[in-house]
């Protein structure tokens, strides 16, 4: 359902950011009694209550929504391999390559 993709995301990107809720509430000027509602009884919040939610997180209803930039977080993946990948994401074309070239050279027995 997408009120928990939604739910989800939003613990998410708490999460990634360091933002606890009550700070979250506070940043969307929203009561935290609503925002509360929304991911304890797994309500969907209106499209204006999603974007103050985005203001309180500091992204966009766009980013929010864009599982490239802020993709869900692995479970399986330590800290520094998240790390590695987002670092990873963010390189050119060209660095990606040499990048693979050294890591198959560390990777030669």
């Amino acid at each position: 359902m997408i009120e928990d993709q939604i739910i989800e995301r939003i613990q998410e990107l708490c999460t990634r950011k360091h933002i606890s809720l009550y700070r979250l509430a506070k940043n969307a000027e929203l009561p935290y009694s609503s925002l509360n509602n929304i991911l304890h009884r797994r309500t969907c919040p209106t499209v204006t209550t999603l974007e103050r939610l985005c203001k309180g997180l500091n992204v966009s209803l766009s980013e929010f929504f864009d599982f490239e930039i802020y993709p869900i977080r692995n479970e399986e993946l330590t800290a520094d391999e998240e790390e590695l990948l987002n670092k990873y994401k963010n390189l050119s074309a060209r660095k990606r390559e040499l990048l693979h070239a050294y890591m198959d050279g560390l990777s030669q027995k």
